[in-house]
Order: structure tokens, then C-alpha cells, then sequence
């Protein structure tokens, strides 16, 4: 592919909305089914920060700790700061979905409806960084990982109408950090979506949505993979990973296993969660988005380090 090219967007930038922490409509305690894992902080209760959206997905954090997240069908990426208030970053997001911080502070994004990968700068300018592979669109860019190297590793699967897809597959992609080379990954999949990768890149979990599973692989230094295995007998729509390399997915609840892929926990959240990630000053409050909501939960764990917010002690 050619490299990065500006395209435009509408930024609204800081218009923070009337809701804070202390009016956030924040739901009665629901019980998370934590057992004695030690993840979930004692006492802690799925609090619910922001609601009346329409399908919120793609949660990432930056440097300061602050959630990103997409409203899909109101077109749109949110911000959730660290002192509680709510802000609508863009609009017209090409119908953004997954989410994630380069190591530059750049939000990159996935544009189900434009029908590619994008990346947000700190000053507002948006570049295409992939649109086609082998000469073809893609289907619809859903889920993202940026490796330690910044390589990008995305799903693209395709939901809805296919009559226009191009692509003989539903397949996983590596950006290499130059943003000039596409790999395809995977293409055995039915329809892979949520994905995530290890902070010292060795390992990548991704989820077959269309069989109900999910996958870890090997990651070689060419950006490819191998070595894969089963390692949920579940899929999921995103997911995270923690300081210890728990692998947290979505379903009905949000359900925690450990790096073995044994099952360790399941959490209760009001809403059926879509996608999760951990922010917060401290780098332990787990946000989950769900449908029309987004939720929080304090954590006794820390996110896994990132590129944009390295493990801070």
C-alpha cells in the first residue's frame, strides 16, 4: 500500500458534556461472583460512569490514564477523563469501533464503516494507514493490537450485508510499523473479532466469533504467527490483559482466565459487556463498555503495560 494519507474529519475537541463522576447516575452494587483470585479490589462493585448511547464498544486508555471509546451507530469516539467527565473527541468517525494508543500518543482506529485502519494524531489530523489488501478493500477493520514494535495486528471480519466484500476471507492482518506492508496472518478463521497481544510481544490471543473460541499464537520476528492453540472454549467480541497476563473476555459476564487458559473468574455486569480495557490514574480500574452503557470496576491488578502507558509502579 502507498503510505499515510490525510484525510478529514470533524473534531469537537474537549466538549465535555454535562456528567461527571458525581451525577453519573451510578447503579446500585452488583455483585462481580469474584471468588478469592485477588483481582477484583475488596468491596469493589461494577459502577456504572455514562449511559444512552447506542452500542458503545473499543475502550482504550492513554498516557494520563483517560478511556476512549466508540458510540457505533452514533458515529462517534468518546473520552472518559480521570476527574469524571464525559467529552465527545470526534465525530463522524467512519463508525469507529476498536481502539488502541500507539507509542507516539496517536489513537488509532478501526473504521468499520469506511472500511479501514486510521490513526488519530494528538493535534487532530487523521491519516489512512491501511484500506486494501492485495488490491482489494477490506471488509470492515473491527479489533486492534499495537505491538512493542508498533505493528498493528487487526480483525477483519465482516457483519451485515456482504454483498460488497472483495476479500475471499475474513482474516487477521499485521501492519509492520512502517505502515507500508500488510501481512495476512490468519486466514482459517469464520470470523475472527476481539484480539490482544502480550506487553513483550510474544504472544497473541485472538477470538473466532464464529466458532465460539479463542486462540493464542506465537508471534515470530517477522510478524507472523505460529504454534497455534486453543486457549478458551469461548470466543469473544474484545478483551484485555492484566500485569499478571490474565486474558479477560466478553460474553454475557466478563469471564477471567489465567494465562494457562484456565478459568479463574467471572464478573456481572448490568448490560451484556461488548469490550473492556483498564485506565484510571493508577492504571487498576477496569472500564467495560456494554450496549448503551459504560462501566467501571476497581481492580487489585494493573492493566498490562502498553506502549503508551509503559508499567508504572
Amino acid at each position: 500500500m502507498s503510505g499515510p494519507r490525510l484525510a478529514l474529519v470533524s473534531i469537537v475537541a474537549t466538549a465535555t458534556l454535562a456528567c461527571h463522576v458525581r451525577d453519573a447516575g451510578i447503579v446500585a452494587p452488583l455483585a462481580c461472583n469474584a471468588g478469592d483470585t485477588g483481582i477484583v479490589a475488596p468491596g469493589a462493585h461494577v459502577r456504572k460512569l455514562a449511559g444512552d448511547f447506542q452500542f458503545t464498544e473499543g475502550p482504550a486508555a492513554d498516557a494520563q490514564g483517560n478511556v476512549y471509546f466508540s458510540d457505533i451507530p452514533n458515529n462517534r469516539i468518546l473520552r472518559w477523563s480521570v476527574d469524571g467527565a464525559l467529552s465527545t473527541v470526534v465525530e463522524k468517525s467512519g463508525g469507529a469501533n476498536g481502539l488502541c494508543f500507539d507509542r507516539n500518543g496517536n489513537l488509532v482506529a478501526c473504521q468499520s464503516d469506511a472500511r479501514r485502519l486510521v490513526s488519530l494524531s494528538p493535534a487532530g489530523q487523521i491519516f489512512v494507514l491501511a484500506e486494501q489488501f492485495d488490491g482489494g478493500r477490506l471488509n470492515s477493520p473491527n479489533d486492534l493490537w499495537v505491538d512493542p514494535k508498533g505493528g498493528i495486528y487487526f480483525s477483519d471480519p465482516r457483519y451485515g450485508n456482504r454483498q460488497s466484500m472483495v476479500q475471499t476471507g475474513e482474516d487477521v492482518y499485521y501492519l509492520m510499523a512502517d505502515y507500508r506492508i500488510i501481512l495476512r496472518v490468519i486466514r482459517d478463521m469464520v470470523r475472527p473479532n476481539g484480539l490482544i497481544g502480550t506487553p513483550d510481544g510474544k504472544m497473541l490471543y485472538v477470538a473466532d466469533a464464529g466458532v465460539g473460541r479463542t486462540y493464542s499464537f506465537r508471534i515470530d520476528r517477522d510478524g507472523t504467527l505460529y504454534n497455534r492453540k486453543l486457549f478458551a472454549p469461548q470466543g469473544s467480541d474484545g478483551m484485555t490483559i492484566d500485569e499478571q497476563g490474565n486474558v479477560y473476555l466478553t460474553g454475557n459476564v466478563v469471564t477471567v482466565y489465567n494465562k494457562k487458559g484456565q478459568r479463574i473468574e467471572e464478573l456481572a455486569v448490568p448490560e451484556p459487556p461488548s469490550n473492556l480495557t483498564f485506565g484510571g490514574r493508577d492504571n487498576r480500574t477496569l472500564f467495560i463498555t456494554a450496549r448503551t452503557s459504560l462501566y467501571a470496576l476497581q481492580m487489585q491488578v494493573r492493566g498490562a503495560p502498553t506502549p503508551i502507558r509503559p508499567d508504572k509502579k
